[in-house]
């Protein structure tokens, strides 16, 4: 591995916790972002000449730390004495320090994050900014806003938590139940930049999907009877499992039917499985019971053909009138093309495009462009991958489409 690629990979699997904990010590949002950044532009400056630490976190806390220590110093007032207080305890280890039983800084601050004072949207994209260290460019892409929307939002947000004295805590239990639906919201987006990233060269960020299963993990430990919470573990570890198969040996993306499905891990499809038939026994069915049991008709069929895409067209009906969005009606459009042959997929898609709902989502362009293949309409389906082709953000897409607009302009 290269000292490019090491510093990223440390960047990607410390950056968040070292986050979560100067937020914890110090309570403010901004020194923290800048005391880490500091420091991982520190590291950059030492490490190619002195080697990376034995313990490159550890490394970076520290120096995060000392840089707040210094900054906060310098700001001569009451509260100034108390953080410099809880600085100098801080250790390695993240403490325990509320009646929740949870250890973990990033989940803390995911809750804090989650807080029914913010706005929903603002929730997701905090999360986003200061756990997983997405540039505002990046959130905003996601969100489909500008970067300078994006940017008020994050402000606004970092205000409120400041002005209102949200705490930095898991709730008691009695308060869990009005923030799980935006914790589960923010776990489902945070593997999913991870499964499909918004933005950059690979298609797949790992570590993100490693961090969301882990919080999942412990969410289900903290709420052990809320079938949601099983259901977006389960549909992660089904989804996981077939992340070795989705793209080839030299990083190309491999679709779905032509996978190699010995490539999957079978022990995270048992899990999720497992989970899933947990969360179905509590008779609560909700949206990710449902995207898991859609994700468990992929991975548990023998062979591409064995499919059963009729059941999954009929679990994404299901979940339209549970939790309707234009992304799911366009999968359920694949769905039911799959069942039921690719002009009744098209008229589904072509009535999302009349909508102006996706625009801007390459997927959907994607998606036609895929279905007109299917019935050998070339010119039309050339004219939709050029389409998804522009919007696509990863390089690993644009190479698989652009090979797909060869195939049909030949």
């Amino acid at each position: 591995m290269s000292f490019e690629a090491e510093i990223a990979a440390v960047f990607r699997t410390e950056r968040g916790p070292i986050v979560a904990t100067l937020i914890r010590l110090t309570g403010d949002w901004d020194l923290a972002e800048e005391c880490v950044q500091d420091a991982f532009a520190r590291a950059l400056e030492r490490w190619p000449r002195e080697g990376v630490p034995r313990r490159p976190g550890a490394w970076l806390t520290t120096a995060a730390r000392n840089n707040a220590f210094d900054r906060l110093r310098r700001r001569a007032n009451e509260a100034t004495v108390v953080r410099e207080a809880a600085i100098r305890s801080l250790t390695d280890e993240p403490m325990d320090f509320d009646d929740s039983g949870i250890r973990d800084d990033q989940l803390r601050l995911i809750f804090t994050c989650c807080h029914p004072a913010l706005p929903p949207e603002a929730r997701v994209a905090l999360t986003l900014r200061v756990i997983v260290g997405l540039t505002t460019a990046e959130i905003a892409s996601a969100f489909m806003v500008s970067e300078a929307t994006m940017t008020k939002r994050l402000v606004r947000a970092k205000q409120k938590i400041r002005n209102a004295g949200i705490p930095y805590r898991v709730p008691p239990a009695h308060l869990l139940p009005e923030r799980t639906g935006a914790v589960l919201a923010v776990l489902y987006l945070l593997f999913s930049e991870g499964y499909a990233a918004s933005a950059g060269a690979e298609l797949i960020r790992q570590q993100l999907c490693a961090d969301a299963i882990h919080l999942a993990t412990t969410l289900t430990q903290l709420m052990p009877d809320e079938p949601e919470a099983l259901g977006l573990l389960a549909l992660m570890l089904l989804h996981d499992a077939r992340r070795e198969g989705r793209v080839d040996d030299s990083g190309e993306l491999v679709p779905l039917e032509q996978q190699d499905r010995t490539r999957w891990d079978t022990g995270k499809i048992d899990h999720g499985v497992g989970l899933l038939e947990t969360a179905l026994r509590r008779g609560n069915p909700g949206p990710y019971q449902i995207q898991a049991a859609i994700a468990a008709c992929h991975a548990t069929a023998a062979e591409t053909s064995a499919i059963d895409w009729a059941q999954i067209a009929q679990l994404y009906g299901q979940l339209v009138s549970m939790n309707r969005s234009a992304v799911v009606e366009l999968n359920r459009a694949v769905a039911v093309a799959m069942a039921d042959g690719p002009a009744e997929g098209l008229a589904l898609v072509d009535a999302l495009t009349d909508a102006g709902e996706l625009d801007g989502y390459h997927l959907l362009p994607a998606t036609r462009a895929d279905l007109l293949r299917r019935m050998d309409r070339r010119g039309e389906a050339a004219v939709a991958y050029h389409q998804a082709l522009v919007l696509a953000p990863t390089d690993t897409e644009r190479r698989y489409l652009a090979k797909r607009l060869s195939e049909v302009t030949l």
